[in-house]
C-alpha cells in the first residue's frame, strides 16, 4: 500500500496541490499553506505566571500582584520588553521573599545575622533589578508654601 510520503514524491510534478492525509490531491490555499503558529508556553502566553505551581496560593497571588503593579508602572505590558519583563518578575519574587522574610523577624522578634546578611543581600539585588526596569526616586518638594508656614507658626 502507498503511503502518504510516497504519493507525494510521485505527484512531486503538482506542485499547486497537496496531498492531505486521505490520499486525496487538494489545491493549496493562503489558509492550508499558511504554517501554523507554534504552540507556547503557559507562561509565554501569559495563562500562567509559574509552570506546575498552583497559583491560588498566597505566595503565587502576591507575585502575581507585585508583576501586575510593577508593569502597570512601566505603562503596561504591551510597553515592556520580555528582558524587561523578565527583570520585573525577579524583582517580584525578591520581594515576596523579602517580605516573607519579615513576618519571620517580626514572628521571632528579632533577628539572626545570617538571615539579616541574607535579607540585606537580597534587598540591594532588588533594588539593582528595579534600577535596571526603570525605577526611578522622585524628589518631592517638601518645602511648605509661605502660607502655610505662616498659618503653622500662628498656631
Amino acid at each position: 500500500m502507498l503511503q502518504d510520503n510516497d504519493l507525494a514524491r510521485i505527484f512531486r510534478v503538482f506542485r499547486p496541490f497537496r496531498v492531505t492525509h486521505g490520499c486525496r490531491l487538494v489545491p493549496d490555499s493562503p489558509e492550508i499553506a499558511s504554517p501554523k503558529r507554534p504552540h507556547q508556553s503557559r507562561i509565554t502566553n501569559g495563562s500562567a505566571l509559574l509552570l506546575n505551581v498552583d497559583g491560588r496560593t498566597g505566595w503565587a497571588r502576591r507575585l502575581r500582584d507585585l508583576v501586575a503593579l510593577h508593569l502597570a508602572d512601566l505603562g503596561g505590558e504591551g510597553a515592556v520588553s520580555e528582558a524587561e519583563k523578565s527583570l520585573i518578575r525577579r524583582a517580584a519574587t525578591l520581594t515576596v521573599e523579602l517580605e516573607r522574610m519579615e513576618v519571620q523577624f517580626a514572628t521571632d522578634g528579632a533577628a539572626d545575622p545570617e538571615a539579616l546578611d541574607l535579607y540585606s543581600r537580597t534587598a540591594g539585588n532588588l533594588r539593582r533589578l528595579l534600577e535596571a526596569t526603570g525605577l526611578q526616586r522622585r524628589p518631592q518638594d517638601v518645602t511648605p508654601d509661605l502660607r502655610h508656614y505662616i498659618e503653622g507658626n500662628a498656631a
